[in-house]
């Protein structure tokens, strides 16, 4: 339903635009938007509290990559465009419109009207040019997400409302520059973008439907509702992650009714919860993939090699023996009992324009005969113990990082020993509170890997690609795992170019089969969204996609920003409990001078190793 109204000032489209959007996020939450809005200045003192077990890297979206701390940024701060929640496509953010020049080379953005700080002060295309300004000729700035700026020649600010990028060549993530825009009269005070984490002082300043108000390491975040985010505030009066180093202490706090939603259950916890009052359990197809990789040699754009990895794993052969003994069916059934799929190539099969299958002859499937044919084929013998030894005398004994807080590395840490220790070769699974350290020093053999992937997955192919290694061994990077493979890198040039969409999805399939034949990482399944929430806390809250979606990493905004206390809820007529679907066809409005009607809705960030 689309609803027009005569011009109206920006502060009075904001209210009502706040009391539409609040009224049909809650699915008539209350007898009318008017009633709606007078409940929340009632107030309840009501608050939504989210277990994570992942610590923040950063505050600050210029260095901050993991899943936790991006999906906190989501929150905090508007990007110029964001992602429908029922399917993914493209809806304005900061930006309500953009037109590219015919040779794609040139880029407008309009900026909103209503989109203010929280501190008082209009959000402008100023912001957001200094924000790309900064990542464009500041490495450090660059940390993140200098993926989405590394091909921009020149961005300006030509008057408050109008923001233009001018490109040294195509790029195709123009409406999915997944990049939090930041104030830049507050952080253009900054001197050292690779040291200040944003951390000190609060309240912190920003535009999205939450303001973050107080931060203890390992221990929570807190947020408060933006009052004057331009979509209309969210229903709960505070938001706060809580940390949990152990995932059985966290489900135990959502059966207390501690916390009010835990993602990342295991089948067990589950199984467990389903049968618990006032508990729902979503189970839907993820987004994420899990992988083993491998140390390819750690090194930097300057060319110097650093880290302890084995270098056995130099050779091909060794990676491709390894793979082969590894049963995905088996982890997937065992480990994961059922909620997840065998993995193959690098996008999860819910991204179906990008998703990939190795071609007949190509695949790596469970073969431990032809595993140790492998060995042995490649000079790698067993002596007299049956231990794998190298043509240089040096046992195969490796060592894997592994995920403390995560039982689902342990368990499969286990498989590998057995299965690896069949072939001579010897594993000792290394797992640590945090893996960031000696990850990204080089200091490992094989770890557990996994990321998000994102409707446009040009950042998660990006950090595989030779631009991505740290300048020097005492720099910081993008990469994921020190992969440089100048094939690769082509075909990531290529598809960073292409804007007919057939043809980029083409050639985003051949960089995931290049990866794969590389033999750096093998994808071992997608997991399920396992998570649950206490429907006598949240009364009603919003999936992406629409149809089997997650709640937790989503690609926006929405679950959090939509969620409706269970009170409020229970005062509607026929509000449902256990979740109401927002989507772009079910809202509304009102682009009142702007030509445009606004969605609800990306990449969780460079969404994220976990």
């Amino acid at each position: 339903m689309v609803t027009k109204v005569p011009p109206r000032s920006p502060a009075t489209r904001r209210a009502l635009r706040s009391v539409l959007v609040a009224g049909i996020v809650a699915g008539s939450l209350a007898a009318s938007p008017a009633a709606a809005q007078a409940e929340d200045e009632k107030g309840g003192g009501t608050t939504l509290t989210v277990a994570v077990s992942q610590s923040i890297d950063s505050l600050s979206p210029f260095l901050a990559q993991r899943l936790t701390s991006t999906s906190i940024h989501r929150l905090a701060y508007e990007y110029l465009t964001n992602y429908d929640p029922k399917d993914a496509h493209t809806v304005p953010g900061l930006a309500t419109a953009w037109t590219a020049s015919p040779d794609k080379l040139t880029w407008t953005y309009t900026i909103r009207e209503d989109s203010t700080w929280s501190d008082g002060r209009r959000a402008t295309a100023e912001d957001a040019a200094w924000t790309f300004h900064t990542m464009m000729n500041d490495p450090n700035a660059a940390t993140a997400n200098g993926s989405f700026t590394a091909n921009f020649a020149e961005v300006t600010a030509t008057d408050p409302r109008t923001l233009v990028i001018r490109l040294k060549k195509p790029q195709a993530t123009m409406t999915a520059l997944d990049v939090p825009i930041v104030p830049k009269h507050v952080w253009e005070k900054v001197t050292d973008f690779s040291t200040f984490n944003n951390d000190k002082a609060f309240p912190i300043v920003g535009n999205g439907p939450f303001v973050i108000t107080d931060f203890k390491v390992d221990q929570y975040v807190k947020l408060k509702p933006n009052k004057t985010f331009w979509r209309g505030a969210p229903r709960f009066d505070e938001l706060v992650f809580k940390y949990y180093k152990d995932g059985d202490a966290a489900v135990a706090a959502l059966q207390k009714g501690e916390v009010s939603f835990v993602p990342n259950l295991t089948p067990a916890q589950a199984a467990a919860l389903k049968a618990q009052p006032n508990i729902k359990v979503n189970d839907a197809p993820g987004r994420r993939f899990y992988a083993l990789a491998t140390n390819p040699g750690a090194k930097a754009r300057d060319g110097r090699t650093f880290g302890n990895g084995h270098r056995a794993l130099l050779d091909p052969e060794v990676r491709k023996a390894l793979f082969l003994s590894v049963d995905r069916a088996t982890l997937v059934d065992k480990v994961f009992q059922g909620h997840a799929v065998e993995g193959e190539g690098y996008v999860p099969p819910r991204f179906g324009s990008y998703f990939w299958k190795p071609a007949p002859g190509q695949e790596r499937a469970y073969d431990p005969a032809r595993a140790a044919q492998v060995l042995d084929a490649a000079g790698y013998e067993k002596d007299a113990a049956g231990k794998r030894v190298g043509k240089d005398g040096v046992p195969l004994d490796f060592r894997i990082l592994c995920h403390a807080t995560d039982p689902n590395d342990k368990a499969v840490g286990k498989y590998l020993q057995e299965w690896w220790g069949k072939l001579g070769i010897g594993l000792e699974v290394e797992c640590l509170d945090s893996v960031s350290d000696p990850w990204a020093k080089g200091d490992y053999d094989l770890a557990f890997d996994g990321w998000s992937v994102n409707p446009d997955p040009d950042y998660v192919l990006s950090i595989h690609t030779c631009g991505a290694l740290p300048a020097t061994p005492k720099d910081s990077g993008a990469t994921d795992n020190f992969i440089c493979d100048r094939e690769f890198d082509g075909l990531y040039a290529q598809q960073a170019v292409e804007y007919d969409a057939a043809k980029r999805a083409d050639l985003v399939k051949r960089m995931q089969s290049r990866l794969y034949d590389t033999g750096y990482m093998n994808v071992m399944a997608y997991p399920n969204a396992l998570e649950a929430y206490r429907t006598d806390q949240i009364g009603s809250i919003t999936t992406m996609p629409e149809a089997a979606g997650n709640l937790w990493g989503q690609d926006g905004y929405w679950s959090w920003w939509s969620a409706v206390p269970a009170a409020r809820a229970a005062q509607t007529d026929g509000a449902p409990s256990t979740g109401v679907i927002v989507g772009i066809g079910a809202t509304v409005v009102v682009a009142v001078g702007l030509g445009t009607l606004l969605g609800l809705r990306r990449r969780a960030t460079a969404d994220d190793r976990e």
